[in-house]
């Protein structure tokens, strides 16, 4: 298969933490532009002579990218494999985000940007199907949680570096170190990825048809899309308008209000291993999710009353949702990929994705229209109700297939995901 390595990914071993540690790089390197072009903003208007409004549209524009290509590169790495486009994907983020150098106004920057977006947009299937693809279902929940980690690794990398570097040094300096880091991981994708088996590399006759669709037999995907989408608006509730609740109501200053914040979201990056080895632990993805939504509207619903008690219940429940609305990320991923099976896989997680970031991109606007027309605990009660539906949506783990929808605790460990027969030596 066109990326595959013939000296035998059968030999990997104790090289799929390597190969981990690479997905999870290329993941956190995307999301430090997409995350850091807000950072842009005051040199924007500054430098670039471009309003509130003109500046907004530019920063919209990697996102806007992202969601248009997510799709066709899932469909790319189950055609032509994980390392091809890891590398061509993130060689064409640094080739936009070294163009942007070169261009100035409101219109060029913002197809600019779309471009590097569009392009970054390779690491939301590849890297986590060689994730999947490396590790058995008894390691995978641990492995996908790790590697969930990279998006909030990835904003404090942006929170950290970008802002003085625009201070500094402009637009420009802050692009080309987003364009040195990801030049940097595509280099070292190019190397030493190595791609998972797939069904063809077991033996499986070259004349024999390709997979059906599993949409179409599997109607649990669906459900997993669904409940995912849902569970995103309470997370991005809580993120989006975390700080402000704080200085609005609680009346902290920003400061504080942003370290508190950073304390939710590293419980958040944690909580993601945590349930993904919660998940390998209980043999199901799909219940911890379920468990989880039932967890997340109930806190939703305890910030929404929370006005009645002391300000310490409503700001300890503020930073317990800020950690655990971010859980199940990881696990409707990881479930996603074992449903679809390996030829599926990429497709099955860019429509993941799109679903998520669509959800993602809507839940700021008309939330902050809900707090603007009648307060937090509208909003927050809203999540709530958004939760508990999605607890209603997650499919149950019956009627499926082990090594797909819900683990087999009987599998070896060190198989690739959905290949039961292939063993991979320690």
């Amino acid at each position: 298969m066109t990326g595959s390595d013939p000296a035998g990914p059968r030999d990997i071993g104790r090289r799929r933490w390597l190969m981990l540690a690479l997905g999870l790089a290329s993941q956190a390197a995307a999301c430090v532009f997409i995350y850091g072009v807000p950072y842009l903003v005051p040199e924007l208007r500054a430098a670039e002579r471009l309003s509130l409004a003109q500046s907004g549209t530019v920063v919209a524009a990697p996102t806007v990218g992202l969601v248009v290509a997510l799709i066709a590169w899932g469909a790319a790495a189950d055609r032509y494999g994980e390392r091809v486009v890891l590398t061509a994907g993130l060689g064409l983020a640094t080739a936009a985000l070294l163009a942007g150098l070169a261009v100035h106004g409101a219109v060029l920057l913002w197809v600019v940007f779309f471009l590097a977006g569009a392009a970054g947009a390779c690491v939301s299937a590849a890297s986590g199907r060689v994730v999947m693809g490396w590790f058995s279902a008894r390691e995978r929940g641990l492995a996908m949680g790790i590697r969930q980690t990279a998006t909030p690794l990835g904003m404090g990398v942006a929170a950290v570096a970008v802002p003085p570097l625009a201070a500094g040094h402009g637009v420009h300096g802050a692009l080309l170190f987003t364009a040195v880091l990801t030049a940097a991981v595509t280099v070292a994708v190019g190397l030493w990825v190595v791609d998972p088996p797939r069904a063809a590399e077991r033996g499986r006759a070259a004349e024999a048809p390709r997979p059906a669709s599993p949409y179409r037999s599997t109607p649990a995907l669906w459900r997993i899309h669904g409940s995912s989408a849902l569970l995103v608006w309470p997370q991005f509730t809580v993120s989006a308008f975390g700080l402000v609740y704080l200085v609005d109501v609680e009346h902290w200053d920003a400061a504080g209000a942003g370290r508190l914040m950073a304390v939710g979201q590293l419980l958040g990056a944690l909580g993601r291993i945590a349930v993904g080895r919660w998940s390998d632990r209980v043999g199901s993805r799909l219940r911890p999710i379920r468990r989880l939504a039932v967890a997340n509207a109930v806190l939703m619903a305890g910030l929404a009353v929370s006005g009645l008690g002391p300000s310490w219940l409503s700001i300890g429940l503020l930073v317990a949702a800020c950690g655990l609305t971010a859980g199940t990320n990881g696990l409707a991923f990881t479930s996603t990929a074992e449903l679809a099976g390996p030829e599926w896989a990429g497709r099955a997680l860019g429509v993941q994705n799109t679903g998520q970031n669509l959800t993602a991109s809507l839940t700021p606007p008309l939330a902050g229209e809900l707090i603007g027309a009648a307060g937090y605990p509208p909003a927050f009660a809203l999540a709530a109700v958004f939760a508990a539906a999605a607890a209603f949506v997650t499919p149950s783990d019956r009627g499926l297939r082990p090594g797909y929808g819900r683990v087999s605790c009987q599998e070896t460990p060190k198989r690739s995901f959905t290949q039961p027969n292939l063993r991979l030596k320690p």
